[in-house]
């Protein structure tokens, strides 16, 4: 590193690094894919038992723990450069426990998938490698690529589309999600983006009356419980069921079927439910990018039956 790198993480913290960071600790399976992704994958000496992909790229790479409740003695012990965190995977706890020993955590919050193309644009400056060639031509592909999605989508009516995230219970995504985000640049658009998860559960469910903001304040309101009800009455004419972080099943996708939703009745006899690869939808950054035509690819295929 040319000279002292500093970068503003989600919490509004100065990250100060006095050199590129050469040993890498990466908490968030997004991150770990798009270190392998900017060539940077032999800096990585830890990583969580999520974080699989590429397999041939991170099968060598300690294993320290989950996202939610990582190995910190282990990290402790590495003491690497720099660790790799997300607000919503890891926990408060275990970061604060890592910063304390003295080693740089830097935590990303990517809702949109601008904004996980923007992070490894700070990735890329921070790890010093802003001005290889290589990485140059991978983030000029994913401006592109993102463009383009913005471009297809403007000429098409939006499928409207269900896309839940477990099944006991039922839950699914608000708009300020990343996954909200990709399924809008896939020309889709989300049943429930408007769909605020409410406290307690009873009230979820309309069983009961919802906690006021006030109360409720700083809690996480983005993941909606709802009920089978509610999905019927949203009338989505597709249905997408991811294999993480729930890995729903074909007996799951029949009590979709089963349904009375335009999904489960399409005129050529074919179910409108159909089982898409998680990751393309939920890891930002590189896969995230990569997995958009992908995406585009499963709307279009079911507008143009």
């Amino acid at each position: 590193m040319k000279r002292e790198a500093r970068v503003w993480d989600s919490l509004g913290r100065e990250i100060v690094l006095a050199r590129a960071p050469l040993r890498i600790v990466s908490l968030v399976p997004s991150d770990t894919y798009s270190l392998v992704q900017l060539g940077v994958g032999e800096r990585i000496v830890g990583r969580t038992r999520y974080c699989v992909e590429p397999a041939s790229a991170v099968e060598r790479v300690p294993v320290m723990g989950g996202t939610k409740n990582a190995d910190v003695d282990a990290i402790i012990e590495t003491f690497p450069d720099l660790v790799l965190a997300n607000r919503e995977e890891n926990t408060k706890k275990d970061l604060e426990r890592i910063a304390q020993a003295g080693i740089a955590v830097y935590v990303s919050f990517p809702k949109r998938v601008a904004d996980g193309l923007a992070h490894l644009g700070r990735l890329a400056r921070v790890l010093d490698i802003a001005d290889d060639g290589k990485v140059k031509d991978a983030l000029k592909g994913h401006y592109e690529a993102l463009r383009a999605a913005e471009a297809h989508i403007d000429r098409l009516a939006p499928v409207t589309t269900f896309f839940p995230i477990w099944m006991d219970p039922l839950m699914t995504i608000h708009s300020d999600t990343l996954i909200s985000d990709v399924l809008r640049l896939g020309g889709a658009t989300n049943v429930f983006a408007d769909r605020a998860r409410r406290y307690p559960l009873a009230a979820d469910l309309g069983k009961s009356a919802p906690l006021s903001p006030d109360q409720i304040e700083g809690r996480d309101t983005r993941y909606p419980r709802v009920g089978w009800d509610e999905v019927v009455e949203r009338a989505p004419e597709l249905v997408l069921l991811p294999d993480e972080p729930h890995d729903f099943t074909e007996a799951d996708a029949a009590r979709f079927r089963a349904l009375d939703i335009p999904a489960a009745k399409r005129r050529d006899n074919i179910a409108a439910v159909i089982k898409v690869d998680g990751k393309d939808f939920s890891w930002y950054g590189a896969r995230a990018l990569e997995g958009l035509t992908r995406v585009r690819s499963v709307v279009d295929r079911f507008r143009s039956r």
